[in-house]
């Protein structure tokens, strides 16, 4: 299939063309530098997929796909462009790659998906098709959930559409469910309302690296009176930028490999203290999807009582446990959350908010980038001459350990052992939901 040309719909935008080529369509960066941009990255393979063992064949696949490339939001949008005006008002330009700012005019869009954006869902679409093939036929086809957000619906839709231009059309998967984010959503981490912010946090590491950049870019613009947060939007701009347009923007050309190296950690610091382990409230929001998720596996109904939407879980049309295929729609904040609940990506230490840690394991490029991918494998294996239920998890193509489930170096763990491990949320995230409202 590789080369293929086909047709995706990108809201608002009309008609695209996307290729099948395992990454999204090139943005003309190298990809260290695109990895620099933390959750603003580009989906990318985190590591080749390693099939299944020799014994083992998946039987069922639980999808977890965050949107694709996006403008801002609306109130970073306003930061952004208050930011892009103050460097505007400078006398002059000193340095040559700050003469593109007097005539740059921003005009990005609000909160929506970008071509580039809906291209991502599409080709995933395409490449899980191609990769779960044997999973579905006309009487068993992927049953699919979006949270109820404009992009994320978008996405949703730009998949099944991916997958069934991979299938010739054989295949065309519905969307099935949205799910209202005013009520229980275990797609989205709005349900929490005593959780912190990693305000503190990131507000550390900014006073720790953006001074000095302000004072470098200030001296060859004089005039623009840049501060530390006017930093974090302009380097911003370099990612949201790149992705609208589908070509490298002159922001990204302002920075030093050094600066973008603090900037990814600013984002790194941003979810690790937001929804992650660095949040006494961040896990448990990632609790009923994982409740969810285990339901599925064992196919019996939801246990859960957190954040799960009792009344489409208790209804085989809107919560079926017979599928193979199951693909669910969300954003990075609620991923964050899901891969906590799960103990996955633990890190030795909490991140240092004053000096950037070297050592971290926790890289939101490679966990939460725009249209990440959370896949959890169930499969029947006949090991050591014994037939059993098993599971693995991929994140961005990469196979995750599950040291905390008996895994070996395969990444296998036995049904059971896995359902076992998951502790915090079968207990309800042991007491953290009663405190979201205590």
């Amino acid at each position: 299939m590789a080369g293929t040309v086909a047709q995706f719909v990108a809201l608002g935008y009309g008609l695209a063309a996307a290729t099948i080529n395992n990454t999204a369509p090139p943005l003309g960066f190298p990809q260290a530098l695109q990895q620099s941009w933390a959750q603003y990255s580009p989906w990318f393979p985190a590591a080749t997929y390693e099939p299944p063992p020799a014994g083992c064949n998946v039987v069922q696949v639980s999808l977890l796909q965050r949107h694709g490339a996006r403008f801002p939001e609306k109130a970073a949008g306003k930061a952004i462009k208050k930011s892009v005006k103050k460097l505007k008002r400078a006398k002059k330009f000193k340095d040559a790659s700050l003469k593109f700012v007097k005539d740059y005019k921003y005009a990005l869009g609000v909160d929506d998906l970008v071509p580039f954006g809906a291209a991502q869902s599409f080709d995933a679409g395409q490449h899980h098709f191609a990769r779960y093939a044997d999973l579905v036929n006309q009487d068993m086809l992927p049953f699919v959930r979006a949270s109820e957000s404009d992009r994320v619906i978008d996405s949703a839709r730009n998949w099944t559409a991916g997958f069934a231009h991979a299938s010739d059309q054989r295949y065309v998967p519905d969307l099935s469910v949205i799910i209202p984010q005013s009520t229980n959503d275990t797609l989205d981490d709005k349900m929490c309302p005593q959780v912190g912010s990693s305000a503190k946090e990131t507000g550390n590491w900014v006073d720790s690296f953006a001074p000095t950049i302000a004072s470098r870019i200030n001296s060859e613009a004089p005039g623009a009176k840049l501060k530390k947060k006017d930093i974090v939007n302009l380097m911003s701009l370099c990612p949201f930028d790149t992705v609208a347009h589908e070509a490298p923007s002159p922001w990204c050309n302002l920075f030093t490999s050094d600066e973008w190296a603090s900037y990814e950690y600013y984002g790194d610091l941003t979810d690790y203290y937001g929804n992650g382990y660095g949040q006494r409230l961040g896990r448990v929001q990632g609790v009923g999807y994982v409740n969810e998720l285990l339901a599925r596996l064992s196919g019996q109904p939801v246990q859960d009582e957190t954040q799960t939407n009792h009344t489409l879980d208790s209804s085989p049309l809107t919560f079926p446990l017979d599928k193979t295929f199951y693909a669910d729609f969300s954003h990075d904040n609620q991923m964050i959350s899901i891969y906590s609940a799960l103990g996955l990506f633990v890190q030795a230490h909490d991140l240092d908010t004053k000096h950037l840690d070297t050592e971290r394991t926790w890289f939101d490029s490679s966990m939460v980038p725009f249209s990440a991918r959370l896949i959890t494998e169930k499969l029947e294996c006949k090991l050591n001459g014994r037939r059993g239920e098993y599971v693995r998890i991929l994140v961005n193509d990469a196979l995750q350990p599950l040291e905390f489930c008996g895994a070996a170096g395969n990444g296998l763990c036995t049904l059971d052992n896995f359902v076992n491990s998951q502790h915090y949320a079968r207990n309800n995230g042991e007491g953290d939901w009663a405190r979201c409202f205590a």
